[in-house]
C-alpha cells in the first residue's frame, strides 16, 4: 500500500495581463482604499482574448511534466476542478488528453469536478484517495485547478482573477496528507450561483456569502478539533499548526477567517489564548452564533487579537491571491504556492491547515505535513520550478479603459460557437498555449 501520499510537484500559470487595483479604484470612482484596503487586494490578473481556462490548464500541465521530467505515460488519473463552463457536456479533462494521446496514453481515469470554488479540492481528494486505494495501478495522479473569475461592472468586478494550477500526486511525497484530519461541511445556499447559462457572470449575495463562508469555517474547525482530540488525546488550537491557508476570494476575508478561528478557540476554552486576548474577547462571550457573524465589534476585536498570529501563520500564503485575485478553484492552491515560495527551506516537519470553500455550498478543512523530499520532488525544487517572483514581475499592467474593452469583448463572445481572436500573442511567454 502507498505511504506518505500527497503532492509531489506543483506548477502555476496566470495570465501576463493584469490591472492594478489602485488604478481600477480611481477609474471606477470608488473611494480611495476601497479595493486595496477594503478588499485587501493589490492587483488582478485576467484572460485576454487569446487565453481561457483550457489554454491556461494546458500550459500548466505541459510545464509541470517538462520541468519535473515526468513521462506522460506515467499519469494514470487526471482530475480537473473548475467552475468556468465552456461546454455543458464535454469536460475540460478531455481537452487536455492530446498531451497524453501523442505518447500513446489513453488509459487515464477521472473527469471534471464542479461546485463553485470547491471543485479543485474534490479533484485533489479523488486523486489522493485513488493512490491510497486498492484501485491504484502504481502511476501518478494529476490534478488541475483552472478558472477565470469575471464579474459584471459594479462592486464585485475587482474580486476577479484567473489562473491554473497543476499538482502531481503520488507516494513518498514532500507534502503529505494527514488523511484522518479532514472535516467537511455541506449545505444548500444561494450565496453565489450562475443560473444564466448565456452569461458567465454570477449572481452574488456578498453579505450572505461571507456569512456562509464563516459558518462553514466554524463547522469544519469544530469537527477537525474533535477528530484531532480523539486521535491525539489533547485539545487542538491554532497553536497546533504552523500555518493556515484559506480559500482567498479577497484578502480581507482571509483576515476575518483566521480571526474567527481564534474566537472559536476562545469560545471552546478561554485558557487556550493569552490573558490579554481573553480580556478583549470577554465582552462577546454571551453572543449567539448568529449574532457573532453580524457583530462588527467582535470582528474588530478578534482581528486585533489575531494580528501577531496572522503575520506569522497566514501572511506568508497571501502573495499570489493579493497579486492575481480570486482564482476560484485555484485560489486555495495559489495561496499554498505562496507559502511554498516564501518558506520552502523551513517547512520540513511542519503542519499546515487548509480551508477550502465553494459557494452553494461545500467546504473542507484538512491537514498537510511537510518533508523535504528528494529531487525533483522536493519542497525547494517546487519553489524553484514555480518561479513565482519572476512570473509576477514579468506581467504587463493594462490601462483600465483597455481592461473594460477586453471585458466587453469577452462578454459578447461568451457562448459563441465560432469567433476570431485578435491573434495578439506578443505578451505570452514562450511555451504558453493560446486560442487562435
Amino acid at each position: 500500500m502507498a505511504k506518505n501520499v500527497g503532492i509531489l510537484a506543483m506548477e502555476i500559470y496566470f495570465p501576463p495581463t493584469c490591472i492594478q487595483q489602485e488604478v481600477l479604484e480611481a477609474h471606477d470612482g470608488a473611494s480611495k482604499g476601497k479595493y486595496t484596503i477594503g478588499l485587501g487586494q493589490d492587483c488582478m490578473a485576467f484572460c485576454s482574448e487569446v487565453e481561457d481556462v483550457i489554454s491556461m490548464s494546458m500550459t500548466a500541465v505541459t510545464s509541470l511534466l517538462e520541468k519535473y521530467g515526468v513521462d506522460p505515460k506515467q499519469i494514470g488519473r487526471l482530475e480537473v476542478g473548475s467552475e468556468t463552463v465552456l461546454d455543458k457536456s464535454k469536460s475540460i479533462k478531455t481537452f487536455l488528453m492530446p498531451i497524453f494521446e501523442k505518447y500513446g496514453n489513453t488509459d487515464i481515469e477521472g473527469v471534471d469536478s464542479t461546485n463553485a470554488c470547491y471543485g479543485g479540492t474534490a479533484a485533489l481528494f479523488n486523486c489522493v484517495n485513488w493512490v491510497e486505494s486498492n484501485s491504484w495501478d502504481g502511476r501518478y495522479g494529476l490534478v488541475v485547478c483552472t478558472d477565470s473569475a469575471v464579474y459584471a461592472e459594479g462592486p464585485a468586478r475587482p474580486t476577479g482573477g484567473a489562473a491554473a494550477i497543476a499538482m502531481l500526486i503520488g507516494p513518498n511525497a514532500p507534502i503529505v496528507f494527514e488523511s484522518k484530519l479532514r472535516a467537511s461541511h455541506m449545505a444548500h445556499a444561494y450565496d453565489f450561483y450562475k443560473p444564466n447559462l448565456a452569461s458567465e457572470y454570477p449572481v452574488v449575495d456578498g453579505k450572505l456569502s461571507q456569512t456562509c463562508y464563516l459558518m462553514a469555517l466554524d463547522s469544519c474547525y469544530k469537527s477537525l478539533c474533535e477528530k484531532y482530540e480523539k486521535i491525539e488525546g489533547k485539545q487542538f488550537s491554532v497553536t497546533d499548526a504552523d500555518y493556515f491557508v484559506f480559500h482567498s476570494p479577497y484578502n480581507k476575508l482571509v483576515q476575518k477567517s483566521f480571526a474567527r478561528l481564534l474566537y472559536n478557540d476562545f469560545s471552546r476554552s478561554a485558557s487556550s489564548i493569552d490573558e490579554a486576548a481573553q480580556e478583549k474577547l470577554a465582552p462577546f462571550s454571551s453572543l449567539t452564533n448568529d449574532e457573532s457573524y453580524q457583530s462588527r465589534d467582535l470582528e474588530k476585536a478578534s482581528q486585533q487579537v489575531a494580528k501577531p498570529f496572522y503575520d506569522e501563520k497566514v501572511q506568508p500564503s497571501t502573495l499570489i491571491p493579493k497579486q492575481v485575485g480570486n482564482m476560484y478553484t485555484a485560489s486555495l492552491y495559489a495561496a499554498f504556492a505562496s507559502l511554498l515560495h516564501d518558506k520552502s527551506t523551513t517547512l520540513p516537519g511542519q503542519r499546515v491547515i487548509m480551508f477550502s470553500y465553494g459557494s452553494g455550498l461545500s467546504a473542507t478543512m484538512f491537514s498537510l505535513r511537510f518533508n523535504e523530499g528528494q529531487n525533483p520532488f522536493s519542497l525547494s525544487n517546487i519553489a524553484t520550478v514555480m518561479n513565482v517572483s519572476e512570473k509576477l514581475k514579468s506581467r504587463h499592467d493594462v490601462a483600465p479603459e483597455k481592461f473594460v474593452e477586453i471585458m466587453k469583448v469577452m462578454e459578447h463572445r461568451y457562448g459563441g460557437k465560432d469567433f476570431v481572436t485578435s491573434k495578439d500573442t506578443s505578451l505570452l511567454a514562450s511555451g504558453t498555449f493560446y486560442l487562435t
